[in-house]
Order: C-alpha cells, then structure tokens, then sequence
C-alpha cells in the first residue's frame, strides 16, 4: 500500500447545451483529472473542476497544488496510516478544496481497492441505488418550461430549477412556466446560488407559498457569507431552505446548525476537500437530526461518481444532485456509475470500479487512453 506514483491530467469535455445559473454560464466542462499508483500496481482516481465562483480555482492553480504540495507530501507513504495521511493532506495548504478533494478521492479509490469493496459499501453502505434530479438552467420562461418537458419525458420526475438572476417577478414567471408545463406531481427545488438578498427571497419565496407552486426546498438564497440573511429567511418561510455555498468545512456546518440559518445542508466534495470531511459533516448534520443533499459542480462522471458513493453511504443524506455527467456530450470513463434514466447504480467492482478513462490531454498531448 505504498503510493509509487502521482500523476495530473487535464480534461475538458463540451456540454449538450450552455449550463446558466445566477453565478456563471458553463460551456465546457473543464477539470483536472489525477491518477495515483502504488507499488503494487493498483490505480486510484480522482477529479478536480476549476470552479472560480465558488471555490476560487483555476486549473492551474488545481494543477500546482497537487503536482507541487501535495505529490512530494504522499509519494512514499503507506496508506495503511491513511488517517494520518488524509490530516496531513488537508493541513498542507490553506483552502484548494478541489484540489484536495481530486487526491482525497483517489486515496478513498484505493482503500476501498485494498478492502475489496465498492466505496460506498467501504464507507457505510447505507443504500444501493440514488435518484438524481435534473437541473434546468436558468433562460426565459418559456424555454425552461420547454426543458423541464424534455426532462420529464426522459424520465425525471424530479427538476432542480435554477433562479436569481433579474427581478423577482422574473422567477416568479419563471417557476410558474414550468409548473404549467410540467404539471403537478414533479417535484421542483430551486437553487438561487446566491442570488436574493434576504428580503427578495422573502417576498418570492411568500409569493410561491401562496400560489401553490409546491416547492420542494430552496438551495442558498442569500449570499454565502450572511448567515444572518439566511437564517432571516428560514425563520420567515414555511418551504424549507437549505445551505450550499454557505457550508465548506465542518466548521461552517457548526455554525449554520447552532444559529438554526438552515433547515438544510447541501455537502459537496468540491467544497469539503474531499471525502475525508465530508463524512465529518454529515455526522454532524446526522446528530442533529438534519437531512442533507449531496450535489456537484459542472463534472464528469469520475467526480460525480466519487460523491454518489459518498452520499449512498449515508443514511442522512437523501437527495440527489447527480446530473452533471449526463449534460456532458461525451463519457470519458469505461466503468463507474451507470445512469438508467434518472437511477443511479454502483459497479460491483472494488473502489470506484473504473475500468479505464479515455482521451485525457497529458500537459497538452492527446493521449488514447489513460491505461
């Protein structure tokens, strides 16, 4: 169990269509792709997007903290003293949180290798098979109403709808264009990525209320650092509201729990450095009782598939933000999870059970494959 090797790939994979939300547009799904060899030649795998708006990376920046920090930290070391190494990881380098979740998971890849188990049943095993929401970005009212139809006919029967950007009016016509077009047994949750000011996110959140737009729960209405806005707004709507960009580390989770901010955590590897503290966070959630989504940003189906593994792991967390991988145009990865409409499944294989990845761009040379 000693680590020979680490390398970093990058990769860049086109969407089916332009991914809006209140904070960026997405094109191209951008990421740094890491591979970790021991001595006896097994292989683990990890991911990193270069999320500027949230996390503050660039893929250089993914690139030099990995190939510069973290690589002379590991190589060599036993993952037997895993715990050791995974406080060590995390300590090298204030923030990089994408960074160290992309080595994070690799790690996690490996242990579940060397255990013979998939990961999620090496982490907990709490369920075999997740349901995932579709997200329909944010454009006029009558083109999301159109998508939300697609999705639906393709078999999702949950839609995560993107607002926050224009007046409140605006996602007002917005989220009732698709209830109209979708009808009412679909579930709809919001995300306004930051969006609302406190009182907007009142006003339309008091507006949906009343007119029965049935919503399922609203994802970071406020920006992230005012908890006191989004505990404002918790105490003052009945639909329940939940903390994304707001919750980081376990710290952050403490503190939204303890000032009662929200009713909800969204944990995602990209923000909590990886495995190792996301599993902290949801113990946390779980001690107070506290039900958690597990999401991503816009990546393939390496760093999905570490995060649907983490989330099916625990019991706490019951939904499901798992589409990315399916908005890209192209799959790099032979093994993995597989998608059956809006079903998620887990390869019987050890780890993440990937079995090769294909076309990674090595320091900018196309390589066939990655094995």
């Amino acid at each position: 169990m000693i680590i020979r090797s680490i390398e970093t790939f990058q990769v860049a994979v086109p969407l089916k269509k332009a991914f809006k939300t209140a904070l960026r547009t997405v094109t191209v799904a951008d990421a740094i792709y890491v591979r970790i060899q021991t001595q006896d030649g097994r292989e683990g795998f990890g991911e990193a997007p270069p999320t500027h708006v949230i996390t503050g990376e660039s893929l250089a920046s993914i690139r030099f903290t990995i190939e510069e920090v973290m690589k002379p930290l590991l190589i060599g070391r036993d993952l037997h003293y895993h715990e050791q190494l995974f406080q060590e990881l995390h300590r090298s380098m204030v923030r990089n949180t994408s960074a160290k979740a992309a080595v994070d998971m690799a790690l996690y890849d490996l242990l579940a290798q060397y255990a013979g188990l998939p990961l999620y049943q090496y982490l907990g095993g709490a369920k075999s098979e997740l349901t995932t929401d579709y997200t329909v970005s944010v454009n006029e009212p009558s083109e999301m109403a159109s998508d939300a139809v697609n999705y639906v006919n393709d078999g999702f029967q949950i839609l995560k709808v993107k607002v926050g950007i224009g007046e409140i009016s605006d996602d007002i016509k917005r989220i009732k264009a698709i209830r109209e077009a979708v009808g009412p047994d679909i579930k709809l949750r919001l995300d306004a990525n930051q969006g609302w000011t406190p009182k907007e996110a009142v006003q339309a959140i008091k507006q949906m209320e009343q007119e029965q737009l049935n919503i399922e729960f609203i994802e970071q209405p406020v920006l992230a650092h005012d908890l006191e806005g989004l505990k404002f707004v918790t105490n003052h709507t009945l639909i329940p509201i939940m903390a994304d960009e707001s919750v980081f580390s376990v710290y952050d989770a403490k503190r939204v729990i303890e000032m009662r901010a929200a009713d909800l955590i969204n944990i995602k590897l990209m923000k909590a450095g990886g495995i190792y503290h996301a599993l902290k966070i949801a113990t946390l959630a779980a001690s107070h009782d506290m039900k958690c989504m597990t999401g991503s940003m816009i990546e393939t189906k390496l760093g999905v598939g570490a995060a649907a593994h983490f989330a099916a792991s625990q019991s706490n967390i019951v939904y499901y933000d798992f589409d990315a991988p399916l908005m890209l145009k192209e799959d790099l990865l032979d093994g993995g999870i597989q998608y059956i409409d809006s079903k998620i499944t887990f390869n019987p294989a050890p780890g993440l059970g990937i079995k090769r990845v294909n076309k990674l761009v090595q320091r900018g040379t196309l390589n066939d494959s990655f094995k």
